[in-house]
């Protein structure tokens, strides 16, 4: 008699189309998955802390870490974390991360000064591969590791955007940025669909 390997039959929900206009389906869906697979982490990104906001309020209860833009990000000496929402993340127990892009530091100094391609650059434009949303989602959990808010290894919800709001959720094991390529993409759960530049 020969045994089969075990195995599960998962649903991706793939978007149409990118961007915020997905916000609220990404999060119901991570929530959903979370509480199939009893995953206490999640970690979301949000720049001006709306999308925080609504996760701080669908996740309460839960070890929720929403990752922010850096402060200078976009223009010197600027947070793009609104107050407002940082107030009520915190107070839906949210923790909030804000700390240098596992994938665009210093080597995104680099390049702006001398024009030379760097490693993380080429990382995250492989993973831009599957999507801008994936490539966040991985980097935030990568950050939020870096940061000892969550565990390398642990089952973790990552949900990441297309420019602003969230689109992308994915279940992943991740890692120190250090020890990058121990992480793994355990499952999409949702992300939008490419199309193919004309």
């Amino acid at each position: 008699m020969t045994s089969t390997p075990s195995e599960a039959e998962l649903k991706t929900t793939y978007f149409d189309s990118p961007g915020p206009h997905n916000t609220e389906y990404t999060l119901e869906l991570a929530k959903q998955r979370s509480l199939e697979g009893r995953i206490r982490n999640i970690v979301v990104a949000s720049t001006t802390g709306t999308t925080g906001v609504k996760a701080s309020k669908l996740f309460q209860g839960f070890n929720l870490i929403v990752v922010t833009h850096v402060t200078g990000f976009r223009e010197p000496n600027i947070q793009e974390l609104q107050p407002e929402n940082e107030v009520t993340i915190e107070k839906n127990g949210g923790k909030i991360l804000t700390t240098t892009h596992a994938f665009g530091g210093l080597g995104r100094a680099v390049h702006r000064r001398f024009g030379a391609i760097q490693v993380d650059e080429v990382v995250a434009n492989v993973l831009r591969l599957f999507g801008e949303g994936v490539k966040v989602a991985i980097e935030v959990a990568c950050m939020a590791t870096d940061a000892g808010l969550i565990n390398k290894g642990s089952d973790v919800i990552s949900i990441g955007g297309s420019s602003r709001g969230a689109d992308t959720a994915i279940l992943i094991k991740p890692s120190n940025t250090h020890s990058f390529f121990d992480t793994r993409i355990q499952e999409i759960i949702c992300k939008p669909r490419l199309s193919i530049p004309t």
